[in-house]
């Protein structure tokens, strides 16, 4: 800078900062020789924080509102340069801004695959990717352990570091989280605040604070999703033999379609052949599971008056051997569900066989 420079450098005392870009986290305010005139006004922004460093010390730091760099709203400064009341002329030092806002939309993911256990499926490999917002919530830690003496800080410069502690946790907390593989799409909202509480401690020590980690996909490898694919669509098929089915009769039809001559002629009556033997299987096989035997006969109860007292019920098979031994005669009175009223033993089309079965009683002398 030449003379004018400096000169003009001396001469502005308004010191401000506005933000035209998306990414930026600090901004330190250029002077000529970080001359800064006693009595300047100092504007910082809502979203802003100002910190004052005076020869590698933080001097100050000023939250939103309007200052004016003198002596007596600075008595940190005033301390270290021990400054006599009314002292005037430019002084030594940095002003360094720090955008307290969120910033959304940073990315992590797993530049390796990450190897893990599951239960159902034993060792695999996963790749994972995501989004996660973050702001500052201490500048004199943020300045201090990761800004440094830079005049320009972005999140794109601390972004890998932030990316590699993520993914670094990743694996151990996906571990401790238990979820089964084929439920993780389902927990991404759970195991995306489960990630964030267990590293905001660590976002802290560098005076950020994580306030929302995404999970957008957690994969497998491309040969573990193609077997992934086919075990899920075997599931969906079902009856492999009435899927084969299928695909013969559809390629039968697509054949006749497209006859390609006597090698045509012979793949298609192949194909009839497999056909018709497939079908004679499956007939044969429902004939077998549909050949099942009547149901047996119901057997009719029947209740006996006998000496005045009812008795039973008993089954027609008793009931005859009753009949033989003569304890039930012709006219002894039976009842069944199939008999609208008390009826003779001899009047029931089922006993009366029994009754002319059996001999006449012997003639009296």
């Amino acid at each position: 800078m030449g003379i004018l420079d400096k000169l003009f450098g001396e001469f502005i005392d308004v010191i401000e900062w506005t933000d035209d870009s998306p990414n930026t986290m600090v901004y330190r305010f250029e002077r000529y020789g970080n001359e800064i005139k006693y009595g300047a006004m100092l504007t910082v922004r809502e979203s802003q924080t100002a910190v004052l460093v005076n020869e590698g010390q933080i001097a100050d730091v000023f939250r939103p509102g309007l200052y004016q760099l003198e002596t007596r709203n600075m008595p940190i400064m005033t301390t270290l340069q021990s400054w006599p009341h009314g002292f005037s002329s430019p002084f030594k030092a940095e002003v360094y801004f720090i955008n307290m806002r969120r910033f959304t939309d940073l990315k992590w993911g797993t530049k390796n695959p990450l190897m893990l256990r599951d239960k159902e499926f034993g060792p695999v490999r996963l790749r994972a990717f995501g989004t996660y917002t973050l702001r500052v919530i201490d500048p004199k830690v943020f300045l201090q352990e990761i800004v440094g003496t830079g005049g320009h800080f972005q999140t794109g410069d601390i972004s890998d570091q932030l990316r590699n502690l993520i993914v670094s946790r990743f694996a151990d907390i996906l571990g401790e989280s238990g979820i089964p593989l084929l439920d993780l799409a389902a927990n991404y909202d759970e195991l995306g605040d489960f990630i964030t509480q267990k590293i905001r401690p660590e976002f802290a020590a560098y005076g950020l604070d994580v306030l929302q980690m995404l999970v957008e996909n957690i994969s497998l490898p491309p040969q573990v999703e193609t077997a992934l694919d086919k075990r899920t669509s075997m599931g969906i098929i079902g009856d492999l033999g009435r899927y084969t089915q299928f695909q013969t009769a559809e390629a039968l039809a697509a054949a006749a379609k497209n006859p390609s001559g006597a090698a045509g002629d012979g793949i298609g009556m192949g194909m009839g052949f497999a056909i018709a033997q497939n079908l004679g299987q499956n007939l044969a096989q429902n004939n077998t599971q549909t050949a099942v035997p009547p149901p047996l006969p119901a057997t009719t109860l029947y209740f006996v008056a006998i000496a005045g007292q009812q008795q039973g019920p008993f089954n027609s098979s008793q009931l005859q051997e009753k009949i033989k031994t003569g304890e039930v005669g012709r006219d002894t009175l039976v009842w069944s569900e199939a008999l609208v009223e008390w009826t003779a033993a001899e009047k029931v089309a089922e006993l009366a066989i029994t009754f002319t079965q059996m001999p006449p009683p012997l003639p009296k002398h």
